[in-house]
């Protein structure tokens, strides 16, 4: 692993550095002081409306802020223009073309950024507690979307106008033999890495597991009324239930040719698998690296580890405040970070 030979600025700062994921399910905020990250609180993310949503992003952060916070940092599942924390589109949430930051630092009266929730969970990867260890990582988020997060040569990725790495938008599954056909009306696309193996997907796969196979832990749940989820595919399969354990497997090889277009694209030092759906483990993890390893062009990514998050569900909050910590520093410094 490769230290960077530039560091981003230390955190000269005082006061509690706050984190936030915001996801298409559950809003999650904690502390982080140092290295070390608080409890966090989690509540089901509001999807009625844009202002409602922002009102919960900050009563959530004044709650989580106690006595004061140095900064915030909010990753969020959208496309960002960074420069101004404007979200610009989002697929999962009631955010477009909101000024959030501008929003937010009104309303808390701190320094707040925001980013897309897998830049910061690729940061926290990048990491080993404060300090950065990886130079080259390329970061999946898998859960209600497909997120993709790029560090490289030490920094975060966000392309010409801070909207980089929507890496759940590669095409895996298209079938082109009589040309291209018409897009769809909205996002995801059809043959999409986002419509095939994210969350949703995996409640589909989990659907037709149990209509197929009735007498399987998926399907005696389904008879019971409950409507199936992706997480219960996921408990099944890790409990021994063959086809939930087919529909991870499905699942995990989707995954991995999004995967090998990324070794083929970047050859970076690490392939990180996050979001709620990496719970399946080496359920996802082994067959996305045997498809990835498959895809790959040889010659290419011989020295990248593709493996699970090592910071978990924790990825997007600690990578939110370290964001925090390092933009407030780099603006203390007066240098871009």
């Amino acid at each position: 692993m490769r230290v960077r030979d530039d560091p981003i600025p230390e955190q000269a700062v005082n006061g509690r550095l706050i984190g936030v994921d915001l996801g298409g399910t559950k809003l999650a905020v904690a502390a982080l002081d140092g290295a070390q990250l608080g409890e966090a609180r989690q509540v089901p993310t509001d999807l009625d409306s844009s202002d409602e949503l922002i009102e919960q992003i900050a009563g959530a952060i004044e709650a989580a802020a106690g006595s004061g916070a140095a900064a915030v940092g909010i990753g969020v599942p959208s496309t960002i223009e960074f420069a101004t924390g404007r979200v610009k589109s989002s697929v999962n949430i009631p955010l477009r073309d909101v000024p959030l930051r501008e929003l937010l630092r009104e309303r808390l009266g701190v320094p707040v950024f925001v980013d897309n929730d897998a830049n910061c969970a690729a940061l926290a990867e990048a990491h080993d507690g404060d300090r950065q260890v990886i130079s080259d990582l390329v970061m999946f988020t898998v859960g209600t979307g497909v997120g993709g997060g790029l560090v490289l040569g030490g920094r975060i990725y966000r392309g010409a106008t801070g909207a980089a790495a929507e890496l759940g938008h590669l095409i895996v599954g298209l079938d082109l033999e009589d040309g291209a056909p018409a897009a769809a009306e909205r996002f995801p696309q059809p043959g999409s890495l986002e419509a095939l193996a994210a969350g949703r997907a995996l409640d589909r796969l989990a659907a037709q597991a149990a209509e197929a196979s009735p007498d399987s832990a998926l399907g005696q749940l389904a008879a019971s009324g409950e409507k199936l989820t992706g997480r219960d595919a996921v408990e099944a399969a890790r409990a021994g239930d063959e086809p939930a354990r087919r529909a991870v497997r499905l699942l995990g090889e989707r995954l991995g040719v999004g995967i090998a277009n990324a070794i083929n694209t970047f050859d970076p030092e690490v392939v990180a698998i996050g979001g709620g759906v990496s719970a399946a483990g080496d359920l996802l993890l082994d067959p996305a690296r045997e498809v990835a390893a498959r895809f790959t062009l040889p010659g290419v990514g011989e020295r990248t580890d593709v493996r699970l998050s090592r910071y978990g569900p924790e990825a997007g909050l600690r990578g939110a405040a370290l964001l925090a910590g390092q933009e407030l520093g780099a603006e203390r410094a007066g240098a871009p970070a």
